[in-house]
């Protein structure tokens, strides 16, 4: 896109007793080691050995003792980033708008470079905000939302975006583990800058989803593993401002059925959790538009999605649980240059959700929060105006209360609050 220019638990489960925890945990082996792993492996192996106890060849001596049983392993509890965990298995993940770079971001980080003695760009300072948000998640993902030229450009920003790589290097400092990046921007540049971008995500350790750069690639399922679960992503945009690829395949479209196809693909690699994020909706709204809702009911409707958000109108939209599934339909901007025409364009919503493990072994929403944000200038940076203020004032008590009041009439004005959604205060947690 670009500019043309409350509070507790969701559905809580029930604490599980132990003999149900051991079932869950025969159906989910531990899953192994800290951090982020992408990987488009096959099915997991089910739990267990491949025979029955007592199976062995020969006749058993009647004398002799019965071999024993092999032993349970004891379920490890894994409760995540995040809020307390209500069951046993816990893992979160943190979504932001979108990352849109225009001129005056980048002169901002020629001067934030400059003022601590490096040379270039330094955009840390811009996203520095957003650091403890991320540290208390098990996962965040960006929407990065223009290509990216070489790091010393030339540079452009709208409508033909090529923006500083140094933007990436900064998103991957500050916690990030993956980004999408499929946008109505992302054949700006063409192949080149669609590669470059991918180039640099790969250099910066950052994984994606949404562009490819083989028909091979494209038809892989992003699939990450936090401590407790593997996480699969589905992502596309509406449209790409007129311009076609040079291949059909490049960009991910948005398609209901084409993106069910890709989750259930990633159920078959052992996705236990499948995010689908759509870039769709009318610039500077306050509602999803009905092809909006069209499409994200009917993922939800699969049966093969867990959460649902989005991104491109610029503005933040409601949150919805539809049929027990969460649907954040527009999370504003995560970074932008301000607008002197819509306020709504300088505003963002940060939302984590945490998902939980019943005794069935199956993952569902247990808590999504979210956090309001505006992004201020002299210098730019990116700030949160939750009610606990973690930063500080952003652009003053009055503003900042605005900004607040303005987010949060729109995200619970499809009864998200109703649903359990609530504010994210980080500074009330460990």
């Amino acid at each position: 896109m670009g500019n043309t220019t409350g509070r507790g638990p969701v559905h809580f489960r029930r604490v599980i007793t132990g003999l149900a925890l051991a079932a869950a945990m025969l159906m989910t082996a531990a899953l192994g080691g800290c951090g982020l792993a992408a990987e488009q492996a096959g099915p997991a192996a089910p739990a267990g050995g491949p025979g029955s106890v007592g199976a062995g060849p020969g006749n058993q001596d009647s004398a002799s003792p019965a071999p024993a049983a092999p032993s349970t392993p004891a379920p490890t509890p894994t409760p995540g980033e995040g809020p307390a965990c209500p069951v046993l298995r816990c893992t979160s993940v943190l979504v932001t708008g979108d990352m849109l770079v225009h001129a005056e971001l980048w002169q901002q980080a020629q001067q934030d470079a400059a003022a601590s003695g490096k040379p270039g760009l330094d955009f840390v300072p811009l996203l520095e905000g957003q650091r403890r948000y991320i540290r208390n998640s098990d996962l965040a993902i960006c929407h990065l939302e223009t290509p990216v030229a070489g790091p010393e450009g030339p540079f452009s920003a709208y409508p033909s975006f090529n923006v500083p790589p140094q933007i990436i290097a900064a998103t991957k400092e500050v916690g990030y583990g993956a980004c999408t990046t499929a946008s109505n921007h992302t054949i700006d540049r063409g192949t080149d800058g669609l590669l470059r971008t991918l180039d640099q995500l790969d250099a910066a350790g950052l994984k994606h989803t949404g562009s490819y750069r083989t028909e091979r690639e494209s038809q892989g399922i992003l699939v990450m593993q936090t401590a407790a679960a593997k996480i699969a992503v589905i992502q596309a945009t509406y449209g790409l401002n007129g311009l076609l690829p040079e291949y059909p395949w490049q960009v991910d479209m948005l398609d209901a059925p084409a993106m069910i196809a890709k989750a259930e693909k990633a159920r078959a690699l052992g996705a236990d959790i499948v995010l689908a994020a759509m870039h769709a909706g009318d610039e500077y709204a306050s509602e999803p538009n009905a092809r909006q809702q069209e499409v994200a009911h009917a993922l939800v409707d699969s049966g093969q999605f867990n959460l649902v958000y989005g991104h491109h109108t610029h503005s933040v939209l409601p949150i919805e649980n539809y049929k027990g599934t969460w649907i954040a339909y527009g999370l504003g901007n995560g970074v932008t240059e301000l607008s002197p025409w819509y306020v709504v364009n300088n505003e963002g919503l940060l939302v984590r959700v945490q998902f939980g493990q019943d005794a069935s072994g199956r993952w569902s929403a247990t808590d999504l929060a979210w956090a309001p944000s505006v992004i201020v200038r002299d210098p730019y940076r990116w700030c949160s105006v939750a009610s606990d203020a973690p930063q500080g004032p952003c652009a003053g008590p009055e503003a900042d209360a605005a900004t607040w009041q303005r987010t949060a009439g729109v995200v619970e004005s499809m009864g998200a609050a109703a649903g359990g959604a609530h504010e994210l205060l980080v500074t009330r947690e460990p």
